[in-house]
């Protein structure tokens, strides 16, 4: 499968699955801000393959109920081949700028790297704010791009960020701007928290990050010129590599 540039892309359920399998510190932190207890209905908007939807599961037990939400149909299906004989996990598919559930139905909602993608941040937060019951909890895990940090050549990075910020990413530097976000949509905030995992092997931050992807996009595109693109990309095989992406982790609640 290629994009409109012509560069193979990934499939993405896989891709959703590498990413879960390298992002087990900060998720383990996203979910501790939870505060799930056995009971609890819970929501997991832009649920994916549902590589998190066990660990919610086990926390809320049998007497709670998780309920996973994806737009997109092959992530649904995935999710719901995992879970189809889970008796206490739902996965459904749904838009978060509408979302199928009465008013005050959730104590817990979660979104994990799913706002960056969305067409409009504000109403998919007032849906979640309406889905929540008083008092319920919105904790949102969400990447700013802008904030990439790779060591050596600083003004390729710099390219490289400000490429993927205007081409690749809708929302690219939603991380920093949760917290107004939230409390605009009439949430309380609570606590912005940040993560900051660091890759020091190129062929695992690549394929998380996708910089010879990206790197080729952005040549192709004219962002960056080949013969720095190719010698970049070099350096970043070559030598001793490290990379952190910048994760916001927004703790709000919705007033009682």
């Amino acid at each position: 499968m290629t994009n409109a540039l012509g560069v193979p892309s990934p499939d993405k359920v896989a891709y959703m699955d590498d990413v879960a399998a390298v992002a087990v510190d900060y998720k383990r932190q996203l979910l501790d801000l939870l505060r799930l207890e056995p009971g609890l209905t819970v929501l997991d908007l832009g649920c994916g393959p549902g590589a998190d939807l066990q660990a919610m599961a086990d926390a809320v037990t049998t007497s709670g109920r998780v309920v996973g939400v994806d737009i997109d149909q092959k992530m649904v299906d995935a999710a719901g081949t995992r879970f189809h004989d889970h008796p206490h996990v739902e996965v459904r598919l749904g838009d978060g700028h509408a979302l199928p559930f009465e008013d005050a139905t959730f104590d817990r909602a979660r979104m994990d790297r799913a706002l960056q993608h969305v067409a409009d941040p504000a109403t998919v937060l007032s849906e979640l704010l309406r889905v929540l019951k008083p008092g319920g909890l919105l904790r949102i895990g969400e990447p700013d791009w802008d904030s990439l940090t790779v060591d050596g050549d600083l003004e390729m990075n710099r390219a490289f960020n400000r490429f993927v910020c205007s081409t690749m990413v809708r929302n690219a530097t939603i991380g920093r701007q949760l917290a107004r976000l939230a409390r605009a949509a009439g949430f309380e905030v609570e606590a912005v928290h940040t993560a900051a995992p660091v890759f020091r092997d190129f062929a695992l931050a690549d394929k998380i990050f996708a910089f010879s992807r990206n790197t080729e996009r952005a040549v192709r595109a004219g962002a960056i010129e080949r013969a720095d693109g190719e010698r970049w990309l070099a350096e970043l095989r070559s030598g001793d590599f490290t990379a952190a992406p910048l994760m916001f982790l927004l703790a709000a609640r919705k007033p009682w």
